[in-house]
């Protein structure tokens, strides 16, 4: 079997908060599992991925949160790498893109289409905020579309009608964070001449048999393309390589892909062999795949290519882009400041990596966008994963340490309907096999439950436990379970991508002392199971999950998207007790401690005031109706008390999310404050 040289990326997350499933749907577990797969393939496999630590919003986010940028995304790079370790990530290497040689390989690919005619220099008008005294990045601009009058248009894309622009372009452009007007302003900056390269991508994307839609889609952006601006007013960030340039950085966006090629750098450095990232990513044979969600395909389909078609080194440019679409919960988008997310750390507490995989793999966005229900997860756990896969598993093992002490029995004289079994499943195991080389991540999900449900139809058909009880018909029995164990182990194989702690488990309790990780695929299919191999003790797989479990979680993502049912009284008279509730009600709340690091005064209001208070995992903004009896400076570092499941609602032109407890005295209000409790601690 010839060996392939495949190098394989995954989207480089953010480090400006935490992961959901959405992310892991689209980037990350359809890459672990072709990685994992190409593995047993006996490739030569390097799968990079890491953190893309710069941008406004990293600068922005650790502001609010009074710290520095850097401490900012060592929070998130440690909190997002925790996260792919607990969901059994794969990656050989995870880098971030403050390293120091991060900024080396972006700077040098900068001066490579700058030498080579693809970068200018330009005096341009930005968008500026006078009352944030900053230029303002594209995404924290909010006007009207050019193109269609959507008035809530975002700095760079119109979510209405699709339309891509320069933030200048918008019509009536203001601060997406004060909501204050913004004007236009002289600086210097250097553009990408993106449309030299139009014709070079639309031969080159000719070339590819990637899916309609990416392809499609990819084609579309190519006919727009123009000139780009790359740098950034901030000094967070990869430094422009030219004299006089302080306070200028490269924008996140030309930075973050050249990530996988400084990643790799690392990797090599690590492994003392600092020159071994050439026989990847400057090796025409190499077979490289990226995978990202639909919202990464025009920089990697479009931009990064022409960025690499403009350099000295002979860099690979993107072989196979196996993008999937989005991935929503019970019918919405995900998004944290709605409430309407999963927690995964939370998630993890209660349920294993292995069955958020499958179930992921199961309703993969491979070309149409899907979603995660709370349900359809109860569904497959119980039905698919315990009443197929973990009963086959349980139901052969228990049988065979009863019927044949625990040692892998024979096969007598096989008969047409041993023969047939044996030829389904080596079947399966092929059709598999193709499916996770095509990147068809659900069609193997299926295939292996379908390996399952096979083996269940042939234990039950050919009952074993009937031909036990005659020593006549022993051997019947003996070569059902041999031909059964045949079945665990091509079972184990197959869900190894996507499950590999089960696979693992099974591999170990079919008797096997190395790890399923080290074996081939095509030696596994064609090695027939060992004669008398002590059988390892049969263990429960998976749980049932119960219906109040379920209801629970549905309840729970529903209260933490509630809108509140009737404002903050500011009645300066003592109120009579409410309706009572049910403690169930009162559990609904989710109270945490804050320490508000900033306070302002609303304009042209006398109650109102703007606070960023810190929860422990996030800064938020929340507008209190406090000023009366509190001046703003007395309140820095003050804890209190936040209903922090609260729906976000907007006061006097300000988002406001979150709800700050106060009691009502004659006098005024005095707030609920905590002494020693950091913020986070939840309050009950």
């Amino acid at each position: 079997m010839t060996t392939k040289k495949i190098l394989i990326t995954s989207a480089l997350p953010y480090a400006n908060g935490p992961i959901h499933f959405g992310h892991i749907a689209g980037a990350y577990l359809p890459g672990d599992c072709y990685a994992r797969f190409q593995r047993l393939q006996k490739n030569d496999v390097l799968y990079i991925c890491g953190s893309d630590e710069y941008g406004v919003a990293i600068t922005l986010s650790a502001e609010l949160a009074n710290r520095t940028p850097q401490a900012h995304v060592d929070i998130f790079h440690k909190l997002i790498s925790g996260f792919f370790e607990k969901l059994n990530f794969s990656f050989d290497h995870y880098s971030r893109t403050t390293w120091k040689g991060h900024a080396e390989t972006v700077q040098a690919y900068f001066k490579d289409l700058l030498t080579n005619g693809y970068i200018e220099e330009r005096i341009t008008d930005q968008l500026y905020s006078e009352t944030d005294q900053r230029f303002l990045a594209d995404r924290y601009v909010v006007g009207t579309c050019p193109r269609c009058g959507f008035e809530n248009a975002r700095g760079d894309e119109c979510t209405k009608c699709g339309a891509s622009y320069e933030a200048t372009d918008l019509i009536n452009p203001r601060s997406k964070l004060s909501g204050a007007p913004l004007t236009k302003k002289a600086t210097k900056h250097w553009f990408l001449l993106l449309d030299l390269f139009r014709d070079r991508l639309l031969e080159w994307i000719e070339t590819k048999d990637w899916k309609p839609n990416v392809a499609n889609f990819a084609k579309g952006y190519i006919k727009e393309l123009h000139a780009r601006a790359i740098t950034r007013d901030s000094n967070w960030g990869v430094p422009i390589p030219l004299p006089d340039t302080d306070g200028k950085v490269l924008y996140v966006w030309f930075d973050a892909p050249i990530g996988y090629i400084s990643a790799t750098k690392e990797w090599a450095e690590l492994k003392g062999q600092p020159e071994q990232w050439k026989d990847y990513w400057c090796d025409p044979k190499t077979l490289l795949v990226h995978f990202v969600g639909k919202d990464n395909i025009p920089f990697h389909a479009v931009t990064f290519p022409a960025m690499t078609m403009g350099q000295n080194q002979p860099y690979k440019t993107v072989d196979e882009l196996p993008a999937n679409e989005f991935y929503n919960l019970e019918g919405r988008q995900f998004s944290k400041s709605d409430g309407w997310f999963i927690d995964l750390e939370d998630f993890l507490q209660r349920y294993t990596a292995d069955q958020i995989r499958y179930v992921i793999a199961a309703n993969a966005p491979e070309t149409s966008d899907s979603e995660f229900t709370w349900k359809d997860f109860q569904l497959r756990c119980n039905t698919e994963l315990l009443g197929k896969y973990g009963n086959l598993v349980n139901r052969v093992l228990v049988f065979a340490h009863k019927q044949c002490a625990g040692i892998a029995p024979d096969k007598k004289e096989l008969r047409p309907v041993d023969l047939e079994f044996l030829r389904k499943i080596e079947e399966i195991t092929k059709e598999c096999a193709q499916s996770y080389a095509s990147f068809k991540l659900r069609k193997a999900s299926q295939l292996l439950m379908e390996l399952a449900q096979q083996g269940n139809i042939y234990f039950d058909g050919k009952r074993p436990w009937q031909d036990a009880k005659e020593e006549s018909s022993r051997p019947s029995m003996e070569t059902t379970i041999a031909c059964c164990l045949e079945c665990l182990k091509l079972l184990a194989l197959l869900s190894y991508p996507i499950m590999p702690a089960s696979a693992e488990q099974i591999w170990k309790m079919l008797g096997y002392e190395s790890s399923l990780s080290e074996q081939e695929w095509d030696k596994v299919l064609h090695t027939e199971f060992p004669f008398r191999q002590p059988l390892g003790e049969a263990k429960i797989l998976f749980q049932r999950i119960e219906d109040q479990q379920i209801q629970a979680e549905i309840d729970k993502l529903h209260q933490a998207a509630a809108a509140p049912s009737a404002p903050v009284s500011a009645a300066n008279a003592p109120l009579p007790t409410k309706a009572k509730i049910d403690f169930e009600d009162f559990e609904k709340l989710d109270l945490r401690v804050g320490q508000i690091l900033e306070a302002e005064a609303v304009p042209k209001s006398k109650k109102l005031l703007k606070l960023q208070v810190n929860l422990g995992f996030e800064v938020r903004t929340i507008v209190s109706g406090i000023h009366l009896a509190y001046k703003p400076e007395e309140l820095i570092g003050k804890k209190v008390v936040v209903v922090a499941n609260l729906k976000p609602a907007t006061l006097m032109g300000i988002e406001s999310q979150g709800m700050i407890l106060a009691a009502q005295l004659e006098k005024g209000l005095e707030l609920v404050s905590i002494k020693d409790l950091p913020p986070g601690s939840i309050v009950s």
